[in-house]
């Protein structure tokens, strides 16, 4: 696709993966509408796109409340009159022993990761339906294709979320609305550092914007990456339940253990 004079709506644009993206869809000449909850770090984010020569807007908004982010998406329709490319960047989770969780706190992951999503997409899809195109892509996880210790919630937020999408491109088709899920491993954030996770085949944010632009450009439904993490996924759910759990087994710490960074 051209991204030229295209409105994109990136959530989560003030750190990661979602900032990288704003920064180089800008210099592809989109009109970036960026939407996070730190004011600052979007200020800046602008700063830098217009010093080089760039497009960007603000909304800041902290898309766990639902009215929040209804607003924020207003405010882009407002001034842009259309959303073009939805990005749904928020969300991410340390290292989390389910074990010594409660309800509450296993909830509150469920709604960084999947809420803030479900909260923007809604309102963006009224748009795209009038509109009758539009593109949404939505930055899953190889954690949302099978449960991993020490990502219990987390998995759980994006299975949630890649069932959302897959439902989403069935029942909206009708109105020219293209959906592609991105399934990355372990990329090397601000937010990922010292987060306790192992992270094998870590790649950089600019990596990982290059396969989400390709997942873009090659019209995927679905795009995993890196191979060789993708490949033991596949395989892990094609081999023996109780083969898997015997094996994954091996990474849980004994009960009580701090978890420290790696």
């Amino acid at each position: 696709m051209e991204y030229k004079d295209k409105v994109v709506l990136i959530v989560g644009a003030s750190s990661g993966i979602g900032r990288t993206l704003a920064l180089r869809l800008a210099g592809m000449g989109a009109q970036v509408v960026a939407m996070a909850r730190r004011e600052d770090r979007l200020r800046h984010l602008s700063a830098e796109i217009v010093a080089r020569g760039g497009r960007c807007s603000l909304q800041v908004a902290d898309a766990q409340d639902p009215g929040a982010a209804l607003r924020a998406v207003q405010g882009a329709l407002a001034e842009h009159g259309r959303i073009d490319l939805l990005m749904l960047n928020a969300g991410g989770a340390p290292a989390i022993d389910m074990r010594s969780m409660t309800a509450s706190e296993v909830l509150g992951y469920m709604r960084s990761n999947y809420d803030v999503a479900v909260n923007v997409l809604f309102p963006a899809l009224d748009a795209m339906r009038r509109q009758r195109s539009g593109v949404v892509v939505a930055t899953n996880s190889l954690a949302g294709l099978l449960g991993v210790p020490l990502q219990g919630p987390y998995c759980a937020a994006k299975g949630a979320l890649k069932l959302l999408i897959d439902t989403c491109r069935v029942e909206f088709a009708e109105f020219g609305i293209r959906f592609v899920s991105v399934y990355p491993g372990f990329i090397a954030t601000e937010a990922t550092a010292g987060d306790g996770m192992p992270a094998p085949l870590q790649m950089s944010e600019d990596r990982a914007v290059d396969h989400l632009l390709r997942a873009l450009q090659g019209r995927y439904m679905d795009y995993a990456f890196p191979r060789p993490m993708t490949a033991l996924v596949w395989l892990a759910n094609a081999l023996p339940k109780r083969l898997v759990v015997r094996i994954l087994r091996r990474d849980v710490p004994p009960l009580g253990t701090e978890l420290r960074p790696w």
